[in-house]
């Protein structure tokens, strides 16, 4: 039976479940998502995809943007669904006031920073403010170039260093330098190593020095950080307790002596330990969270991102895709102290049951729901959290 002939079959099989359906409330909270979708069932979801694919383009690959001039990037379409930058920097500013105090925190580090859109929103709101960007995807860095920082004016240009490297080797990191009059043709990579220790010079090209110490703390011409940061669950590519421990250890030393704080996000939950599907309709695309199998031994799952676009009928999966372990709230906690951290904080908050709520909202609902420090806990279907590590 050929392909058209199987999929007529499913359908006729199916003919009398349930049909996908989109809901017309909105309970997009304080971040403006948009419309809500009901959760179809494996097997309505099958069909749809199978239905869809006849109508649709689809891309099985990471670069969104390639061939075709009317799709958004990639990287745009995880801006508008996955994060939010105002959110996070109030979060930030509360806990280092609370945790560090006797001054205004002005020098952020943005660990795993993809497209560093928490780093140009820093950088909006005083003049005083710097802001450094690590991670090992120059695709996403020269985006952002191309499309954040450009937008922000010389004077921010001039206080943000992009490094292209591993988090877990930042003195190997490549400082990502460019044209301040021409950012989208002049993104390049400065092929020096050691670049983490040296800082953007007052002129149109960022520069290497090769001058700087080993230890960013003391010798690196970067202004010690007040706050370090890793969101989107980041720290769950690091699958290694001693490799967590390594980079726990990095952190530390780029804080300020003066006191710092490390917050990173995590979530979890019954759900996040088993196969899940999550999606979210906005006004021109639709967003697909997609979570494997879970292995219960390693603790570790792989996240899928998915994207289809409305207008232009075109479905892009695998836009993004990581392979994670989840690491629970004691073993985060046990890392950053062997790391050196004194003290570490919970903020957590109750997400929305997926087991009761058929308009699921792909991890990221419920926003007008505030974190709320705790030392106790039960365990509930799903949350999230702010993980703080203090430095003194």
């Amino acid at each position: 039976m050929g392909k058209s002939g199987k999929k007529q079959k499913k359908k006729q099989e199916r003919r009398s479940r349930r049909d996908f359906k989109i809901n017309d409330s909105d309970d997009g909270g304080e971040d403006g998502l948009g419309e809500s979708i009901n959760l179809p069932s494996e097997e309505d979801e099958e069909e749809n995809e199978e239905t869809e694919d006849d109508e649709e383009e689809v891309v099985e690959d990471e670069s969104v943007e390639k061939g075709r001039t009317d799709c958004p990037s990639k990287f745009h379409l995880y801006q508008e669904s996955v994060q939010s930058p105002k959110g996070d920097i109030s979060y930030l500013q509360k806990f280092f006031l609370m945790y560090v105090g006797g001054r205004t925190p002005l020098h952020l580090q943005e660990d795993f920073c993809g497209t560093a859109l928490l780093s140009t929103e820093w950088l909006r709101s005083d003049p005083r403010r710097t802001a450094v960007g690590v991670d090992l995807d120059l695709e996403a860095l020269t985006w952002c170039f191309e499309n954040n920082i450009n937008k922000i004016g010389a004077d921010a240009c001039s206080r943000i260093s992009l490094f292209h490297g591993n988090v877990l080797q930042p003195m190997e990191a490549k400082l990502v330098k460019y044209d301040l009059q021409d950012l989208v043709k002049n993104a390049t990579i400065n092929e020096s190593k050691g670049c983490l220790d040296s800082a953007p010079e007052d002129t149109t090209k960022a520069q290497c020095s090769d001058s700087a110490g080993n230890e960013l703390t003391e010798n690196s011409p970067l202004p010690a950080r007040d706050i370090v940061c890793a969101f989107n669950y980041s720290c769950c590519c690091l699958q290694k307790r001693k490799d967590l421990i390594l980079y726990f250890e990095h952190v530390h030393r780029a804080l300020s002596r003066k006191g710092g704080i490390f917050v990173m996000d995590v979530y979890g939950g019954t759900s996040s330990e088993q196969k899940l599907r999550l999606q979210r309709k906005f006004p021109n695309f639709t967003y697909v969270w997609e979570q494997a199998e879970f292995d219960i031994i390693r603790r570790t799952t792989r996240i899928s991102l998915h994207f289809k676009l409305h207008k232009q009928q075109w479905k892009l999966r695998h836009a993004f895709s990581y392979s994670w372990r989840l690491w629970s709230l004691p073993e985060i906690k046990d890392c950053l102290e062997e790391a050196g951290f004194q003290s570490v904080h919970f903020w957590i908050r109750r997400m929305p049951d997926t087991r009761e709520m058929k308009n699921s909202i792909g991890l990221s609902a419920g926003r007008n729901v505030k974190y709320e420090e705790l030392s106790t806990f039960q365990q509930q279907d799903a949350w999230n959290a702010y993980v703080v590590g203090v430095a003194k």
